[in-house]
């Protein structure tokens, strides 16, 4: 389910999760891609599940906190066929985590983790981000690659691929003014 992608693009209607969910389907969240939503933010994707599903249903307790956070996790986790190896906090599976900076005006006060993590969080919250066990971002600092060599990198590729297909492509809906 990648709802901040199909609402820019105008794709489909609403998933009909409830019903999916009943039906024991299996529903994890993605982001897509950059052309279709330029943040990749997780947090906001997460948020944008809970909040859409609510809207359209008319019902407050329609994509709750904790299922949304499933759906990020262990869904996505099965979604992928990984669930034995990641999706959860659980001994012999890798310790892929992010550290939440809990301490920043948004997030005061928090009276459900659960609850924030899906509707007040962001990307620029997470402090740290660990990957099978290894520390790769802590704090600004990214530990293992250099940030400003990756982003001049893309900057330039990017230059390179819109220049060799025209700008953006004929595509209206992948237009950044769009």
């Amino acid at each position: 389910h990648n709802p901040v992608s199909n609402m820019k693009l105008a794709t489909g209607g609403f998933t009909p999760l409830p019903e999916l969910f009943k039906e024991g389907v299996n529903v994890g969240i993605g982001t897509d891609g950059p052309a279709s939503n330029n943040t990749l933010d997780m947090f906001e994707s997460m948020k944008f599940v809970a909040l859409l599903h609510k809207h359209h249903r008319w019902d407050p307790c329609v994509a709750k906190a904790q299922e949304v956070l499933d759906m990020a996790t262990i869904h996505g986790a099965k979604a992928l066929h990984a669930f034995d190896r990641i999706g959860s906090i659980e001994e012999g599976k890798l310790a892929d985590l992010v550290v939440i900076d809990f301490k920043k005006p948004h997030l005061t006060p928090c009276y459900d983790v659960v609850s924030h993590l899906i509707y007040a969080c962001r990307s620029l919250d997470v402090y740290a981000t660990i990957v099978d066990g290894r520390v790769l971002m802590l704090g600004d600092d990214f530990l293992t690659l250099d940030k400003d060599e990756v982003m001049e990198r893309s900057r330039r590729e990017a230059e390179r691929l819109t220049g060799e297909i025209g700008c953006w492509g004929s595509s209206v809906s992948s237009s950044p003014s769009c």
